[in-house]
């Protein structure tokens, strides 16, 4: 083990997970844990989805999903930055031919 690296213990729907990280990253991945528990944990308390496995499946799928929403709207954002990049190098160009 690269001694930058730690074992993390989280904890999920009461079960321990030791799970190896960079020191770096243990934060983002406590913070992540917390959030997968609390939505298996409000899905389990509505009863409507029975079972750990399903739980953890459909709380999987939702964060997927928030994800890829998440990934559409920064492709959109980048193309949009870059629309607004090149124009701004147009008029620059065209100010600085004229000068």
């Amino acid at each position: 083990m690269n001694a930058k690296q730690h074992i993390v213990a989280l904890t999920i729907m009461g079960k321990e997970y030791r799970i190896v990280c960079e020191e770096d990253e243990q934060d983002d991945l406590l913070i992540s844990a917390q959030q997968l528990d609390i939505q298996m944990r409000k899905m389990r308390d509505s009863g409507k989805i029975n079972g750990p496995d399903r739980i953890a499946v459909m709380a999987a799928l939702n964060l997927a999903h928030e994800l890829q929403i998440l990934k559409n709207q920064n492709l959109a954002l980048k193309r949009s930055l870059g629309e607004c990049l090149t124009g701004i190098s147009d008029k620059i160009e065209t100010i600085l031919e004229k000068a």
